[in-house]
């Protein structure tokens, strides 16, 4: 098992580009697509491992067989132990084996392709710029506040400030004025507020322009689009549960 490797990696930037399609791929397992995960890890099952691939997709399957294998192993026999603790727990686990197979895969492909002390700084620094795996799993890379969407209640108060712009030309265009750079404060504050906010499904930053939504059991932000949830739809949803969250509960 390679992982789908690609063999012509050969800068730093390609090898980050690695580092993040595997990294996401796991994420995705982890949170996204969690009770998917979970259904694979069957404990009567044989030795299974978790691979990320750097096309941003995620595999759960038995190790290389040839010896030395191609790339450094995922942790072994991941199944063994999903019936035997917390789930949370086991997922944090998977999380923590996880972030050091990609450091392992990632210092493979420094080593292979030569990186001077320079190249392998600048590479670890890139990675060490993201959260792990295990602090987006666990929730521990940001303390979220429980809200439904900052985008659509940004948005509702840019609707009631625009409302205040009534009167004469003039006062109109000094209102105008002053809504625009009330407007802009708003932005930066939400972006000071919010910007270390990560996705729990994909990783990334919060972003003002995207639709994010809040999971209301577990208190973590999503992009919309991660969770399939579009900004009508979320109009209609009383209580919010994420996929880790949905699944949880559907399962006895």
């Amino acid at each position: 098992m390679d992982g789908g490797t690609p063999h012509s990696l050969r800068t730093v930037e390609e090898v980050f580009r690695d580092f993040k399609g595997r990294r996401a791929g796991i994420i995705k397992a982890l949170t996204a697509d969690v009770g998917e995960f979970f259904e694979q890890c069957d404990p009567e099952k044989e030795n299974l491992c978790l691979y990320g691939l750097p096309t941003e997709q995620w595999e759960v399957t038995l190790p290389a067989e040839e010896v030395p294998p191609e790339l450094p192993e995922p942790a072994l026999g991941i199944n063994f132990a999903r019936d035997g603790m917390q789930e949370k727990d086991w997922l944090a686990l998977v999380a923590v084996h996880s972030d050091s197979w990609l450091l392992a895969v990632a210092h493979y492909f420094g080593a292979r392709f030569g990186f001077d002390k320079a190249d392998r700084k600048r590479l670890f620094t890139m990675i060490n710029d993201l959260p792990t795996i295990f602090e987006i799993v666990s929730g521990s890379a940001k303390k979220q506040t429980k809200e439904k969407s900052i985008v659509s209640n940004h948005s509702s108060n840019k609707s009631k400030s625009s409302g205040k712009a009534r009167g004469s030309e003039s006062a109109k265009y000094s209102k105008s004025v002053q809504l625009k750079d009330e407007e802009e404060g708003l932005d930066e504050e939400v972006e000071e507020e919010h910007g270390d906010t990560l996705c729990g499904a994909c990783g990334e930053n919060y972003a003002s322009d995207e639709f994010w939504i809040c999971c209301d059991i577990c208190e973590k932000w999503f992009h919309g689009k991660c969770v399939k949830i579009t900004p009508a739809r979320a109009e209609h949803i009383k209580q919010y549960k994420c996929p880790s969250c949905s699944n949880k509960r559907a399962r006895p």
